[in-house]
């Protein structure tokens, strides 16, 4: 017999004004919360245990109730404790889609038979702290009953440890009475400026009917060697079970006759110039914290078409006197080599430049009268200052100047630490990114705010899902609901279809 509950659930989508309710699990600072936003979707709560990140998801999405801007333990807070603190009555119907990523370490090893053991021995996870995080998810879809779940998570999640972490959870969902499928997609083909490969699962209750279907690109662009065999890896697992059915999904095709994909040029092009070493010689770039207060106006001119788009997003538009999280790093040593740096050069490059600029000092020295020996204080002095102290041959991918006219390379959590993975491509500004642009590059909003100072906003940022790409798949999810609630009406399901991808296609086009 279906369930009821379940079928009141996708009933509501009849309606093509409901707003879905959302649960975010692990929703840093709310990217996969924000695509789902921009779709329709009501973001009604959400676990995230990093404090930062924590209060940037409550600014952004429940600015009028401090119980949403605190950090949430999902280890600690079981769901109905999670819905005691948001306030939220009826537990089983409290939200209609679950959406998050667990962190891909609680997966490691955890292979078919101890997934099961978790879900059948409720003291398993004791003997298996890496299976913590993956029991409370398993809890909170039987808790809130959802009838859809999309999860994300890196690619490797498809090869970590030698196992298919994917099709395990795939199985363990199917048990629970979903049907699932998964696949790898790149945000660059979604319209982010941004070559980033991310796994994505999706999985709808059996009593919708509904299979899983990725969405279609929209965007093209050759991706660079490194990403093709990072998917061959990751997918390596896919190969050696051929024979096993599974959920895998191939990925949607990107070709040559879709708009080009957008580029950093056209990403960050409006935004004011940070010309770092003029900052520095006038004593304004200095050592110490980078708050935002400080408005910056935008550039004159009009801007690109996704410039724009990322200034006027509904509800998230940029403040009338202008942005103010535009800030960079203090890195005095590099500023110079950054400017003489060509786009594409990574760090062997600019090890070689570093090299030849300190040459050029020894000889502007020694032209000076100032012979310095090799061994001495001040020969070691003077090579720190210009020099990188890293290996070439052992960090090759440490450093690495952008495109202006190609996406950026995927943005990581380690955009907190230093930055040097995306150097702008403008050598008169001759830095690394500001907390803007990557915003900017992850398609986040110029409304949307971020918490903390510059490393937390760096991190929430290099964390999360491009919210670009999350209104994609946000958008899948809500037709195949509408058409599953609708499939009883001749005609209506396709119409649903069609009315939930042109839904803000205005304020959306890139």
């Amino acid at each position: 017999m279906s369930d009821q509950l379940i079928l009141r659930k996708v009933a509501r989508f009849r309606d093509q004004s409901y707003k879905p309710r959302v649960l975010d699990l692990f929703a840093g600072c709310g990217g996969l919360s924000l695509g789902f936003d921009a779709a329709g979707f009501e973001i009604r709560g959400a676990v995230e245990f990093d404090k930062h990140a924590a209060n940037s998801h409550g600014i952004n999405f429940h600015s009028a109730a401090p119980e949403h801007c605190e950090a949430i333990d999902i280890i600690e807070t079981s769901p109905d404790r999670l819905c005691n603190k948001l306030k939220i009555e009826g537990m089983e119907d409290a939200f209609d889609v679950l959406i998050g990523g667990p962190p891909c370490q609680a997966f490691a090893r955890v292979g078919r038979s101890k997934l099961r053991e978790i879900q059948a021995h409720p003291e398993a996870f004791i003997r298996d702290p890496r299976a913590q995080l993956y029991k409370r998810y398993l809890e909170y879809v039987d808790a809130f009953r959802p009838v859809a779940v999309l999860m994300e998570n890196v690619p490797d999640i498809l090869n970590y440890g030698g196992n298919n972490v994917a099709e395990e959870i795939c199985e363990v969902l199917q048990e629970k009475g979903y049907i699932c499928g998964y696949t790898l997609l790149n945000s660059s083909y979604y319209g982010v400026p941004q070559m980033r490969e991310r796994m994505f699962l999706i999985a709808y209750r059996k009593e919708t009917g509904e299979n899983v279907v990725f969405p279609t690109p929209t965007h093209w662009v050759e991706l660079p060697p490194g990403y093709g065999s990072s998917r061959s890896v990751a997918t390596k697992t896919l190969r050696n079970s051929i024979s096993e059915s599974h959920c895998y999904i191939t990925p949607p095709v990107a070709d040559r006759s879709l708009p080009p994909a957008i580029t950093a040029k056209e990403a960050l092009s409006d935004l004011p110039p940070i010309r770092a070493r003029e900052l520095l010689a006038s004593g304004e770039l200095r050592r110490g914290t980078r708050r935002f207060e400080n408005p910056m106006p935008y550039n004159r001119g009009k801007p690109s078409p996704y410039a724009q788009m990322m200034r006027c997003w509904p509800g998230r538009e940029a403040p009338e006197d202008g942005i103010r999280d535009h800030v960079i790093r203090y890195l005095p040593r590099d500023y110079e080599l950054f400017a003489r740096m060509k786009a594409g050069d990574q760090y062997p490059q600019a090890y070689e430049l570093a090299e030849k600029m300190f040459k050029e000092r020894l000889e502007k020295e020694q032209a000076s009268g100032n012979n310095i020996s090799l061994h001495s204080l001040r020969y070691k002095t003077l090579r720190a200052s210009i020099v990188p102290p890293y290996d070439a041959s052992k960090f090759f991918n440490k450093w690495r100047k952008m495109w202006s006219d190609k996406p950026a390379r995927t943005l990581l959590a380690h955009l907190g630490k230093d930055g040097y993975s995306h150097i702008h491509y403008d050598s008169e500004q001759a830095r690394t990114i500001s907390v803007r642009e990557a915003a900017r590059l992850q398609s986040f909003p110029d409304g949307f705010e971020f918490s903390g100072t510059m490393n937390p906003a760096f991190r929430q940022i290099g964390n999360a899902v491009p919210p670009l790409l999350a209104k994609a798949l946000a958008d899948k999810v809500r037709g195949a609901l509408q058409s599953a609630a609708l499939r009883s009406e001749p005609g209506k399901a396709k119409e649903a279809e069609k009315s939930t991808s042109k839904r803000g296609q205005a304020a959306f086009v890139t």
